[in-house]
């Protein structure tokens, strides 16, 4: 035991491994709806570690929180910018109103219970679930006018705070948002009678029945027929053949052909069908099959139905499309024959695929069909955003030293100095290099798996090391602030949220599922967003979420140095 002990003092990059490596196991660990979390389950592991007195110098605790910083910044850039010049303006004041809310709450709580600045932080950073002011916190008091044993003993106790206070932080959110706000806005049955009419409403186009509003239940068949009929007695173009179908309502395309000469790929509307010629048609299973005694019979050409059909992901970064509902962006003549399947926004959150629910640049729509068709509508969108491993390094290195160095100038005002610390300037860097990279979408590809990596692991990276480090001192910091800072996180967490539906029914008027949806949003608390949508039966209130998110997920990280300067 003695050996292991000294080893992993002698080697610290060990037990930070060590430290991930079980704080990511009891992360996934579940007892009904409940788990305390990646972040707070290394952290608490870390405190395990760190009784062994591990000793961790270097700067690895700083590089992987701006890398954490950054990718933050990255990921919500488009939308944060996007909010600002005026899309979904009304979501933005209210993320605005809320996150002063959650300041102005926590403040008073705080100063109710007479913690000093470093409890205070540690009980906004648990109480609205926000685990970057772990870092920000520390940061902001390392830039303060205290001695040097003040400053140390309020970054130690942030840690402490935080793991106390997140628990409800977490699970409480969930429940006051799921079941609670539901109740406070009219009851469930109502709010789901209120969100199924909204959504059929949104989901409502100019045309009803079309094949590129794509569902796992109702997906794109392509089937061959012979030109048989009386129909073909004259030559036809596929022009009239595909008029045909959208005079009955129906929009089904001719996608190859096969005649003496050949197989066709993506013939020209004015290419001619004669009798005895064989077609591939593209559309809803049952659009196709409805009627096709006109054409004549199906048959089994295994040559003609064997080609590709692709699916890729599209970032949107053509002008005339931002801002394009659905049903817009489905008339699109280079969207014949492809469909949409998926809409996902810069932060990954999934929205819904409705016929007026808009795309945004920096929005990443996945479409499918045959090949040429989707390299089409893939132009006309934006820029298809192949699958790639690499990350450009240049872009993201660069980015963070561009940021940090401007957070760490220092202003003073009135004697006070005033900074964004470098962690202010990373994520700040972060959302400008986002907004640039869906402008420009050809440089600065920072691929999904590797934005993961950034999140996560530099989070948690940088949760472990605090953890180890402050192990020796959280069984005394938790008798320091004694358990009443529990009660006092139920408080800074419960007020915000209540109040938070409570205006964005009375006076922004949201419906009640964007109203949820957004107070969830601006506390960035996704796992309230699942209990939202489990509770009503829908994925509308992701809409709400998407522009209050990444404004929340800004404004409630610098919020910290705020606290920290007011205090």
């Amino acid at each position: 035991m003695n050996w292991f002990v000294q080893t992993l003092r002698d080697n610290p990059a060990i037990a930070i491994f060590l430290t991930l490596g079980l704080g990511f196991w009891i992360g996934k660990w579940k007892y009904k709806s409940f788990s305390l979390g990646t972040v707070t389950s290394v952290l608490l592991v870390g405190v395990l570690v760190g009784q062994l007195d591990i000793p961790i110098s270097g700067p690895l605790k700083s590089v992987s929180f701006l890398l954490f910083l950054f990718a933050i910044g990255y990921s919500v850039g488009p939308q944060f910018f996007r909010a600002l010049r005026g899309s979904g303006l009304k979501q933005v004041l209210f993320a605005l109103v809320m996150c002063v809310i959650c300041l102005a709450c926590t403040w008073a709580t705080a100063r109710l219970f007479h913690y000093n600045i470093g409890e205070a932080l540690g009980l906004f950073a648990g109480a609205q679930t926000i685990s970057a002011v772990i870092g920000v916190g520390q940061d902001a008091i390392g830039n303060m006018s205290a001695s040097a044993a003040d400053k140390t003993a309020w970054q130690n106790i942030i840690p402490v705070c935080y793991a106390v206070t997140y628990i409800f932080g977490t699970i409480g959110s969930a429940w006051i948002l799921g079941s609670l706000g539901p109740a406070m806005l009219g009851g469930i049955r109502k709010v789901r009678k209120e969100t199924a009419e909204l959504e059929a409403k949104m989901n409502t186009s100019s045309q009803d029945e079309d094949p590129a509003m794509v569902s796992v239940l109702r997906p794109v068949s392509y089937r061959a027929y012979k030109a048989d009929s009386d129909f073909f007695d004259v030559p036809r173009t596929v022009g009239d053949i595909e008029k045909r179908f959208s005079d009955d309502g129906r929009r089904v395309f001719v996608e190859r052909v096969r005649q003496d000469s050949g197989l066709i790929d993506a013939p020209a509307s004015d290419l001619k069908i004669c009798k005895g010629d064989t077609i591939v048609l593209s559309g809803r299973k049952e659009y196709i099959v409805d009627d096709e005694s006109w054409i004549g019979p199906e048959i089994a050409d295994t040559a003609l139905l064997s080609f590709p059909v692709e699916r890729i992901p599209v970032m949107v970064a053509q002008k005339h499309v931002d801002g394009y509902t659905v049903d817009q962006l489905r008339k699109l003549p280079e969207m014949n024959g492809v469909v949409i399947s998926r809409i996902t926004n810069s932060s990954g959150n999934i929205l819904p695929v409705l016929a007026q629910s808009k795309v945004h640049s920096g929005d990443t729509v996945t479409i499918e069909g045959p090949r040429p068709a989707v390299e089409a509508a893939a132009k006309a969108i934006g820029y298809p955003d192949r699958p790639s491993t690499a990350t450009d390094m240049v872009f993201v290195g660069l980015g963070i030293f561009i940021g940090a160095i401007i957070g760490a100038i220092t202003i003073h005002i009135g004697g006070i100095p005033v900074s964004l610390s470098t962690s202010g300037g990373a994520l700040i860097a972060g959302l400008v290099f986002g907004w640039w990279r869906s402008k420009r979408p050809t440089f600065g590809k920072i691929p999904s798996s590797s934005l993961w990596v950034l999140n996560n692991v530099g989070l948690n990276l940088f949760i472990a090391v605090i953890g180890i480090s402050s192990g020796p001192t959280f069984v005394s910091g938790i008798t320091q602030v004694g358990w009443m800072l529990f009660v006092a996180g139920i408080i800074a967490t419960t007020v915000p949220l209540i109040l938070g539906i409570w205006i964005g029914d009375k006076i922004f008027k949201f419906p009640a599922a964007i109203n949820l949806g957004c107070v969830a949003g601006s506390r960035v608390t996704t796992a309230s967003l699942g209990a939202i949508q489990d509770s009503l039966g829908s994925s509308l209130p992701a809409m709400g979420y998407t522009i209050t998110y990444a404004i929340g997920n800004t404004l409630l990280i610098l919020m910290a140095v705020i606290m920290a300067a007011v205090y």
